[in-house]
């Protein structure tokens, strides 16, 4: 039995929590320049790990969800430079507008790294603005490093979801683009379990 989407309207702004334990990982296997930007901060998922890890991090979401280190509210994609001291962004992007969100981040900051589910290694194509994004970010050469999760990351639910929980049922993986990378990008099987 198939289960139902949820219409956009009922979903909102898509929101799903970055578990700790996937910074945390990452954290172990790449090492971050100290000034970051986290642009789709929620509440935290993955500005603690780094603060934690004595990176300063500028926060900023696209709405204000009460978290006491959000810096600012803004549409991302509408951002023009990176803020200052910021030499690196680390982020969850909606993953229905994924390549918008790593493309323009690599269009301001030359060291980029997103969460994303496997699946964007795929596809891309000239027809549809995303496509030309995802094009973008896979054939130009930045993709530097992909960090592939051995196991299944406990499930991000959507924020607020009080149905039934689950396992995650999708591969992810941090993905490292940077604008200087040249050559192939490599890949690592990774751990979340510490």
């Amino acid at each position: 039995m198939q289960v139902p989407k949820h219409s956009r309207k009922v979903r909102g702004v898509d929101f799903y929590p970055t578990p700790r334990v996937a910074v945390e990982a990452l954290l172990r296997v790449e090492r971050l320049p100290h000034g970051l930007w986290e642009p789709h901060c929620g509440v935290g998922g993955i500005v603690e790990p780094l603060l934690d890890a004595g990176h300063a991090v500028y926060a900023t979401d696209i709405v204000d969800r009460g978290y006491s280190h959000q810096s600012a509210v803004g549409d991302f994609l509408k951002a023009r430079m990176v803020p200052d001291n910021v030499d690196g962004i680390v982020m969850n992007p909606p993953y229905a507008h994924a390549a918008l969100h790593v493309q323009h981040a690599l269009k301001i900051c030359p060291y980029v790294i997103a969460l994303l589910r496997l699946q964007f290694l795929e596809a891309g194509n000239e027809k549809t603005e995303a496509g030309r994004a995802r094009l973008f970010c896979l054939d130009r050469g930045y993709l530097a490093r992909v960090h592939v999760f051995k196991s299944r990351l406990p499930m991000m639910h959507r924020d607020g979801w009080a149905g039934p929980r689950s396992t995650s049922t999708i591969c992810y993986g941090w993905f490292v683009f940077d604008r200087d990378h040249q050559g192939l990008a490599t890949i690592s099987r990774i751990s979340w379990r510490g």
